[in-house]
């Protein structure tokens, strides 16, 4: 008999901040761009402004998030900071968001009959449906 598989807390705690980090579309574009950099390419907060449209203080709130789980980094060159991805944290943004994802087959202890109360019974809706009433 298979047990099922309950997530990890840590695992599910990680996915539920990537996915809120990426969850904003300036975000998003702001990560693409950072992957497509090189370390030496790394840009800077008025670049990336350019770049993306939008001010200089939207995009250093949104350093912020990436920074938080470990996205982007930082690096000082002169009077600016310089932002690129932080490579390692990619990968382990795929994984966590390929374990969220994945599709398993079912396991019978993972099914509504094992723990609903009503298991068996018949909703009302459920009922009219098998036997239609035929007035």
């Amino acid at each position: 008999m298979k047990l099922p598989r309950v997530p990890n807390q840590k695992d599910i705690d990680e996915q539920a901040a990537v996915f809120s980090a990426l969850s904003d579309p300036t975000r998003l574009k702001l990560v693409n761009l950072l992957c497509r950099q090189r370390d030496p390419d790394a840009l800077c907060v008025n670049a990336l402004a350019d770049l993306l449209g939008v001010s200089q203080s939207a995009v250093s709130q949104h350093l912020r998030v990436l920074k938080a789980i470990g996205l982007v980094n930082g690096e000082r060159r002169g009077y600016h900071i310089h932002y690129y991805v932080n490579y390692d944290m990619v990968k382990r943004c795929r994984e966590l968001i390929l374990s969220a994802l994945t599709i398993e087959e079912p396991v019978q202890h993972e099914s509504c009959q094992v723990y609903c109360p009503n298991k068996g019974k018949l909703t009302e809706k459920k009922r009219k449906h098998k036997s239609p009433n035929l007035d």
